[in-house]
């Protein structure tokens, strides 16, 4: 989403980088650069008039002017005012002192409300809360089922209820939670495709009747500033606490996360990348201004591997590789796992410089889907000992994958060849040894 706006500041960055010394001539103008850059990116004009006010009062300033290395100073001031335009810091949703912590999602028909309150349950269930997701949009029939398939689907119970009455739906799921021990209830609420009176009053009585912890409001990144509008609409009719932006994998051009904040005063707690159960996930400003100038994001990194990686097999491959006994079996475990990560791409542009090189565009994830459709395509005496290939074994793998002998023999090429700088790294009297010794 903020590919456009990184290409555009890193090129401005780049230019100041180059000077040795800087004038406040060459900072006005890389200021003009920026606030077009923003602009370009849907960022709210107010919103880009007062930061980029902000960083030119900060950058002319007589210590970084003369300082040895003005061009890093003018982006670390950018990636502060960044982080704090985003937030300042990570949001946390607000856990009630009562037994039951109850969440109301609001918003506009089509942001993903549904989809969301779904997520939203999921990643409070891996973080060992038991919640109920209740259908509270009465007026379209697929919400209520939309939310008992993905239940269903990932264990969560859903509260349906009997009652033509939304208020009614909502009384009755807190004393539904009750009786079931389950400590978060989450609601879904109906949406319009504008903001009405008749919406907003149901919004005014579920909340009247359940008093919740955190109302939080879902906007669609795709729709743009109008998301602001929307915002400051529901903030003043029902007061919201918390803002959830979905689609943030799409393709717009990303000025709702940059705005919404700063215009609205309420922390973006979370945010949807995908469509998957896991793709929500928590909104962190530092991480995505830092993202958003190039320089990576190893945290988010890291905690995407934590959440995709499994542990004891993760020791299990350790193990083969001291040993070299790793296999194609082996191999496409942990394909599988980095698959789970999300895209490729994305994934490189979390390191911290890869960002600024080309080979990031030549990724394609469908070499990916390849490789996997070639290993799926071997048996498991194949996978374990890829030696017995002969060429009509390779033929039979390159039909079933839907792949060309070529690729079956480039696989097996590049295996082996991990597999040596494996065993180069593994042995006693290689690089592993030698650090061992050191420790």
């Amino acid at each position: 989403m903020f590919e456009n706006l990184s290409d555009r500041l890193r090129v401005v960055f780049k230019n100041l980088n180059s000077k040795g010394l800087l004038t406040e001539k060459d900072v006005q103008s890389a200021m003009r650069e920026v606030k077009l850059a923003l602009l370009e990116a849907d960022v709210n004009f107010k919103v880009v008039k007062d930061f980029v006010g902000r960083i030119s009062e900060k950058a002319i300033g007589e210590s970084v002017l003369k300082s040895l290395t003005p061009g890093q100073q003018v982006v670390s001031i950018v990636n502060e005012e960044l982080t704090k335009l985003l937030g300042g810091a990570n949001a946390k949703l607000t856990v009630s002192d009562t037994p039951i912590t109850t969440y109301m999602l609001v918003g506009l028909q089509g942001t993903g409300k549904t989809t969301t309150a779904g997520k939203l349950a999921y990643s409070l269930k891996n973080g060992h809360k038991k919640p109920l997701l209740v259908a509270c949009d009465i007026y379209r029939p697929a919400a209520a089922e939309q939310l008992k398939i993905f239940g269903d689907k990932n264990g969560i119970p859903v509260f349906i209820g009997n009652s033509k009455n939304a208020v009614d739906i909502a009384a009755g799921a807190y004393k539904y939670a009750l009786d079931n021990y389950l400590d978060t209830v989450i609601i879904d609420t109906a949406g319009r495709l504008q903001i009405d009176d008749t919406l907003m009053r149901e919004l005014e009585d579920i909340k009247t009747a359940v008093a919740p912890k955190e109302i939080l409001l879902v906007i669609d990144a795709m729709i743009g500033q109008e998301s602001v509008s929307v915002a400051q609409g529901f903030n003043e009719r029902i007061g919201i606490d918390g803002i959830i932006i979905t689609k943030l994998d799409g393709d717009a051009r990303g000025g709702v996360a940059l705005s919404v904040r700063h215009i609205t005063g309420k922390p973006i707690k979370f945010v949807g990348t995908g469509e998957k159960a896991a793709d929500l996930e928590p909104f962190f400003p530092e991480r995505m201004a830092s993202r958003i100038l190039g320089m990576g994001d190893i945290l988010s990194l890291i905690d995407k591997a934590k959440s995709a990686i499994d542990e004891d097999e993760a020791k299990a491959l350790e193990q083969k590789l001291r040993t070299q006994e790793l296999t194609l079996e082996d191999f496409y475990s942990q394909l599988q796992q980095i698959k789970k990560m999300g895209s490729i791409k994305d994934l490189m542009g979390m390191i911290p410089g890869m960002s600024n090189l080309k080979v990031q565009d030549e990724v394609d994830d469908s070499a990916l889907v390849g490789i996997l459709a070639i290993i799926q395509s071997m048996t498991p005496r194949e996978r374990k000992n890829p030696a017995i290939l002969n060429g009509s074994r390779k033929k039979r793998i390159a039909q079933g994958s839907g792949r060309s002998i070529q690729e079956v023999n480039k696989l097996l090429k590049q295996f082996e060849e991990m597999k040596k700088m494996m065993k180069m790294f593994t042995n006693k009297r290689g690089m592993m040894g030698k650090m061992g010794r050191f420790g």
